[in-house]
This record gives structure tokens, sequence and C-alpha cells, in this order.
């Protein structure tokens, strides 16, 4: 993941009056623009060069002005994450006095070096890259299931990676992509063949994964891909498990456009060369048993899940679909003193952004997540399908989800299984 710097600076009339392209804007767009904004990836229009940038100068103020880029949905009260795409005042300050002042050029010898992307990576070139074995047509109009396919990773022993990402295919008809790792004898998915891609039984997908006895306990999420959302890079001494004779299992979300396509999607892998100190997993504070009435313009759903092992918070990522309206996450603590997590007042479905805590939150046995959302169900709401309709959990982006998504770092030597068991009741009298 692209880390994104944040210079602080003094700012003077006479440094606003010779305020340049190559000395003062490109640095900030290298920074905070680059890894979406150039071509192969989601930003509608290169940002590498002034050529590049200077038609949509004025586009790029407006922009920044009402806080719609660089995306970031955090309410900056709550927490400190270490992937804040949010400008400083003073960048801010810099880049409207350069638009206000015609966007001049500059001299290019005051340009930075230009970042040295991986073409079609932002991980870096992967040490290990697994591909759909065969291609998925997409229709150009239609309704199309979630498919699934499996792909052997034919690892011999465990295996660590320290980070991961997607690529899709075809931008256009992929509309996310999650790679999960399923271990070896797992039961999630035994009636599909590798290699397939298929549509499986609903029962064998929406298993909690955090309960001991459904097919889906030990899966893990390696890496996701979705509108807006950052490849996954871990902190030094941090990797996902991908144990020996496990498999990479891609959920794909296809949406059609009205043009027929295809989409050959992958995921590359930078296995960890350092020593791994902590284990990465991807849990879930989920609630599928809602119903928001027609026209609810403020529907409030809860979910929650208690930790039994001391664990560190690393990673937050809100999810619903177009009537999402806030989603709050809260920690609250076994002494019962509580903590806001991350706020999200203004959720846009259209940016799937995780936040990554800085530093890592210590969440100590007993400590419980909860999670508040809200749902606009109105015809206030201009993304919303149709409020005339009662609407409950499914797969497509018109039906709704809420899931509070969150990454913790336990010891590598650690029983998943402890996360989850609850201690015993003491029955001892006296």
């Amino acid at each position: 993941m692209l880390r994104f710097a944040v210079c602080s600076l003094v700012v003077s009339a006479a440094a606003l009056a010779a305020t340049t392209y190559h000395k003062d804007i490109e640095p900030i767009l290298q920074n905070n623009c680059q890894g979406c904004h150039r071509p192969g990836e989601i930003g509608p229009m290169s940002f590498l060069t002034y050529k590049d940038v200077r038609p949509w100068a004025k586009a790029i103020k407006a922009a920044v002005l009402e806080q719609k880029m660089p995306p970031w949905q955090a309410d900056p009260h709550f927490g400190k994450f270490r992937n804040d795409r949010t400008l400083t005042a003073d960048q801010k300050t810099l880049l409207t006095s350069w638009v206000d002042s015609g966007a001049p050029e500059g001299d290019p010898k005051d340009a930075p070096k230009p970042v040295a992307f991986t073409e079609g990576w932002n991980i870096g070139t992967p040490d290990l890259v697994f591909e759909m074995p065969r291609s998925f047509d997409v229709p150009p109009q239609g309704t199309i299931e979630y498919q699934y396919v499996i792909i052997p990773t034919n690892f011999t022993q465990d295996t660590w990676v320290k980070a991961a990402e997607v690529r899709p295919g075809s931008r256009t008809a992929v509309h996310h992509v999650i790679a999960f790792i399923r271990p070896k004898g797992s039961r999630w998915l035994a009636g599909l063949k590798p290699g397939e891609i298929s549509v499986p039984p609903k029962v064998e997908r929406k298993a909690k994964r955090e309960d001991e006895g459904s097919d889906l306990f030990g899966v893990d999420l390696l890496v996701g891909y979705a509108p807006g959302l950052q490849e996954q890079v871990l902190a030094p001494g941090s990797a996902k498990l991908v144990p020996a004779g496990a498999d990479i299992v891609l959920q794909l979300h296809y949406t059609t456009t009205g043009k027929a396509t295809s989409d050959l999607s992958k995921v590359g892998m930078l296995l960890a060369k350092e020593p791994v100190t902590k284990r990465v997993l991807t849990l879930s504070a989920a609630n599928g048993k809602f119903a928001i009435p027609p026209f609810d313009p403020n529907y409030e759903v809860t979910s929650e899940m208690t930790l039994w092992a001391d664990t560190q918070l690393v990673w937050l990522m809100p999810h619903m679909h177009l009537r999402g309206k806030d989603f709050r996450y809260k920690a609250v603590y076994p002494t019962g003193e509580s903590q806001v997590l991350l706020n999200v007042p203004k959720y846009d479905f259209n940016w799937q952004i995780a936040y990554e805590p800085e530093p890592a939150i210590t969440l100590p046995k007993g400590t419980r997540i909860e999670c508040l959302a809200h749902f606009d169900n109105s015809p206030n709401n201009a993304a919303n399908p149709d409020p005339k309709k009662e609407v409950r959990w499914g797969d497509q982006t018109w039906e709704e989800m809420m899931i509070g998504w969150f990454g913790v770092a336990i010891d590598p030597k650690m029983n998943i299984r402890d996360l989850f068991m609850a201690p015993k009741p003491d029955h001892k009298t006296d």
C-alpha cells in the first residue's frame, strides 16, 4: 500500500505567490493521488505529469475544498490511522493558490524524483501470483449471483504473507473480489471442484466463521478488492498465515454494464522475509437479521463480537450497500470502560475504505467490539434504488449488508479457538 506522507508547512504570502506545479504540487499528488490516478488504476484520469494534471486543475481544487478527494470518511475526532489520506490545511492552501494563480508549471528541475510504480501492482513485484484458471464471461445485462472458484496453492509448508493484492481483469464488470484462505480439510465449499467457477448453495456460504462447528471455521480473509479499497500491506513483523495445503477461494461479484466483457482476476502475494511476531486475522461483527422499513430515513442496526484472548486491533472496514448512512465501531473493555475506535458519519458505498489504527490498539481478553450503523431508505437518499421496498440482507447492491470487518494481530502460536471460546462459568459454591 502506498503510504501517504503528511507535511507540515508554514505558508507565507510570498510562498503562495511563487507556488508552482513541480516545486509544490507534484509532491502532494505523488503522496496522495498518484496511487489511484495513473494508467491502469481506479482513477479516471492520470496525474503523473503536468500535462496530465493541468486540464483538471479547477476540478482538483473543487474536489479538495468539498473534501471529496482524497476519499476519506473517518471522523477526525476519533482515532489516528497510518493510511490517512487527508490533506493538511497547508496542502489545501497550496493547491487552491496554485489553481487560482493559473496553475503555473514552474521549473522542471524542481520536480521530485518520480515514484517507481510497478506496472500492474501496488505492492511491488509479487513473489507469487494466483490467477483464475479461466476467464468468466460477463453478459451485457442481467443479475449475476456471486461466483466462487477454488485455487489450490500446493504449499507444502506453512507460508507467511506480508502483503497481498487483488487485480481485477475487468474493472468495469468486477464490483468486488474477496480472496479467502481455506485451510486443508475444511468442509467449506466441499462440493465445488478446484478450478470451477460456479454458484455454491447459499447454506455453504453464510455460516459464521467464528463458530467452531461451522464449515467456515478456520477460514481467513487474505485480501479484497472493491472501489476505493487498498491492497493489504501489513506492518513489519506481521503477516497472514497460509497453511500448508491451503486453497485460495475467490468470491467474485460481477455487475453488468450493457456491454459483454470477460474477467480474469488474479491475486499477488509478497512473502515475509523477516521473522513473524504477529499473525493477523480478519474477523467480522455482522448482523444479517434486519428488515429496513420503506421510507425509513434512519434505521438502526447493531452487531457485536467478544474476543476471549488478548489481541491488537490493526484494521477496520465498515461495509454496507447503497442505503448505508453511517457506521461506528466501539470497544467495550472488561473494566466497563469504552472507546470509539472509528466513526464514519457519512458512509459512501462507492468508496470501500479500510482504516489502519496507528499505533495498534491493545484489546485485552474479554473486550467486546460493538458496531452501530444507520440506513437511509428514504427518497432523500439519492442512491436509494427503491424507498418503497422493505430491505433485508442480500448479496446484490440493491439489497443490504451490515458488516463490521476488523483485523487483529495475535501471537503466531496462539490457537485461534482461544479467540472465540468464552471461559466456562465458575460453578463453585461456598
